[in-house]
């Protein structure tokens, strides 16, 4: 279970080289432009609120959580969330993030259909990701092929998962740059400076799948080699 063949590696280590990347990309964006202030002093509360009403969406809650970038658009409550930082602070980072979760609820209010399938997989991935390595790691050692291939299957929507979420994602963040400068919030450099910040953030999102795709492909391999 534990030896990695040439093939495996030449798989698996560009991957996780990437993971570790996109990391080290977001984090240094973030970094460079939290700092930065918007021209118009707008938190990011305020700026998804009127994205949200400039777009006729008025049962949608925004609320601080805490933590560091754990934004994130809730559908089943329609509450859109802004960590700490990012709910009170009008740099041109935060402006960006906060408008990619209005992003989402945009996509919600208009039935965007890759969000619909990414919400509709969230309890098969939720599952997958807890039972398909220990279910496979126990067919692997029981010599038993079914519930390999159950590991598999669940391990499958999981990536299925990823994958439905890269769309999802940059659709997001391009809403996000139109509402942005079309809602006069940021000007023609800070929409530039927006960009990049999303554009980090975009690369977690394809690293992500990128790992969880060689993945899948060492599981097929070890599953082949018990045949």
């Amino acid at each position: 279970m534990f030896y990695f063949s040439p093939i495996e590696i030449m798989l698996l280590v560009p991957a996780f080289l990437f993971a570790m990347y996109a990391q080290f990309k977001v984090r240094n964006t973030y970094e460079k432009y939290r700092n930065v202030p918007s021209v118009k002093g707008m938190t990011g509360a305020q700026v998804a609120t009127q994205i949200l009403r400039s777009n006729n969406i008025y049962d949608v809650d925004v609320e601080q959580t805490p933590g560091q970038l754990s934004d994130h658009y809730d559908p089943r409550s329609k509450t859109l969330r802004l960590s700490d930082e990012i709910y009170s602070s009008s740099s041109v980072a935060a402006l960006g993030i906060a408008a990619h979760e209005a992003g989402h609820a945009i996509q919600h209010n208009t039935g965007y259909a890759p969000l619909q399938w990414r919400h509709g997989l969230f309890p098969v991935a939720s599952l997958g990701s807890n039972l398909a390595l220990p279910l496979f790691i126990i067919g692997l050692f029981m010599r038993s092929g079914i519930l390999m291939d159950i590991g598999i299957w669940f391990f499958a929507g999981a990536v299925i998962f990823q994958l439905v979420t890269l769309p999802v994602e940059f659709n997001a963040s391009s809403r996000a740059l139109v509402q942005l400068e079309n809602g006069g919030l940021l000007n023609g450099n800070e929409i530039s400076s927006a960009r990049n910040v999303l554009n980090a953030a975009a690369l977690t999102y394809v690293a992500a799948a990128a790992v969880a795709l060689m993945h899948l492909i060492r599981l097929l391999v070890l599953r082949s080699a018990r045949d």
